[in-house]
C-alpha cells in the first residue's frame, strides 16, 4: 500500500521533514516514490504541492494520521 508520510531530514536538533509518497513497509529514511512537500516545525511552515497531493490521493495513496493533521484533511 502506498502512504503519504513524513521523512526526517537534517540534524537532530534542527530536524526538518519531507512529505513523501512511499511504500507502507519501507524504512522511514528509505527511498521515496515522490517528494510532494516539506514541513519546518520550528518555523511552523508547511509547503505542499496540492496538484501532486490530489493526484496521489486519486491513485489510492493514503495519508498517515500525522500528515492528515498537518493538512487539516479528515
Amino acid at each position: 500500500m502506498i502512504k503519504i508520510r513524513l521523512s526526517p531530514v537534517g540534524m537532530k536538533r534542527a530536524i526538518k521533514w519531507h512529505i513523501v509518497v512511499a511504500e507502507e513497509n519501507s524504512k522511514v529514511t528509505g527511498p521515496a516514490i515522490d517528494l510532494i512537500g516539506y514541513y519546518l516545525p520550528k518555523e511552523k511552515k508547511l509547503e505542499i504541492d496540492q496538484s501532486k497531493l490530489t493526484s496521489w490521493l486519486t491513485k489510492g495513496a493514503q495519508l498517515t494520521p500525522t500528515v492528515r493533521k498537518l493538512c487539516k484533511i479528515s
